[in-house]
């Protein structure tokens, strides 16, 4: 988990400092070797880390327009991954569908752009599992707005009907793009709103990966178990803006100093030492292999090829 979190935060990191080449004295969001809008995830890594722990290659994962962290930790090809951010014809879909729409078959991953889009996906695929008598569950990433989403209840609705293998994580990041969630939802605590489906509903607070981690195992065991689906709503903290070159006018002054006050990889690290787990020396070895395995990625990436020009309508559809 740590490693997976270590992982994600160093990518993002650098695809920050990438994004913007090309790009400046004049901000032109298609310039640069990272065209188009780019969303990064950090602070949210334990709600990755703590579900996909307990899923294996053929469980099903849907993810928002903010998906790296659950990418990495549902095991997308990270070199793919980076080259089809790159807009390069290696990528998982051969540069055509961007940060938001990465897809990867061998692991089942998948996200877009739409708010609440991956709910639908998500349940048809936990129906197909229980209609073919096949194991599996799904898994569909969602921010606290997306619950305010018509197709978010329809999907609810038919998992809970159908009794499906299907859980609803809620990342609670407190902000859809520049609304707060007290100024968009009615309730405080989405979870609650499980009741009205009839299934089990469980907020996680503190952005803690070691109580995430209990409770997505309690609900992924009991889908696993033909028990039905579950609603998961794990507080967050998105730490950087909704988007890169967010001037986040919106946030309340020392908002973002006590969220960096809080951000989870520094926390699991002491802790980890603290209990024993692991010495420094075994963590710093950690980082540093991932910081290897991500500058691997980005020159995977910077060193592939454009798509050919004449394969610009190829998998396009009318």
């Amino acid at each position: 988990m740590y490693r997976n979190m270590v992982t994600s935060r160093k990518f993002e990191e650098t695809i920050a400092k990438i994004y913007f080449e090309g790009k400046l004295p004049v901000f032109s969001m298609a310039d640069g070797p990272i065209p188009g809008e780019m969303h990064l995830s950090d602070g949210q890594e334990p709600v990755a880390v703590g579900v996909c722990a307990h899923l294996e290659a053929s469980d099903i994962v849907t993810a928002t327009h903010r998906p790296h962290h659950q990418a990495i930790a549902k095991g997308v090809d990270l070199d793919k991954m980076a080259a089809e951010i790159f807009g390069k014809a290696t990528g998982l879909s051969g540069g055509r569908g961007g940060h938001m729409h990465l897809f990867d078959p061998k692991v089942n991953f998948a996200c877009s752009g739409i708010i609440a889009q991956g709910m639908g996906p998500a349940v048809g695929a936990a129906l197909s599992r229980k209609m073919q008598k096949k194991p599996g569950v799904a898994v569909a990433f969602v921010g606290e707005g997306a619950v305010n989403q018509g197709g978010w209840h329809e999907a609810m609705n038919l998992a809970a009907t159908w009794k499906l293998p299907f859980i609803c994580v809620i990342e609670d990041n407190a902000w859809g793009i520049s609304v707060s969630k007290e100024a968009s939802t009615a309730i405080s605590n989405n979870a609650d709103r499980a009741a009205a489906y009839g299934i089990p509903g469980k907020r996680i607070a503190g952005n803690d990966p070691y109580a995430i981690y209990e409770a997505a195992g309690e609900a992924i065991a009991r889908a696993r178990a033909g028990e039905g689906p579950s609603l998961l709503e794990i507080e967050t903290y998105r730490l950087a803006g909704h988007f890169m070159g967010d001037a986040e006018g919106y946030r309340p002054k020392g908002e973002k100093d006590a969220l960096f006050a809080k951000d989870p990889i520094p926390k699991m690290r002491a802790k980890m030492i603290a209990d024993g787990v692991a010495t420094g020396a075994e963590l710093d070895a950690i980082e540093a292999q991932a910081a290897a395995r991500v500058e691997q990625a980005i020159k995977f990436a910077r060193e592939s090829a454009d798509p050919a020009p004449e394969t610009a309508l190829t998998s396009v559809f009318a």
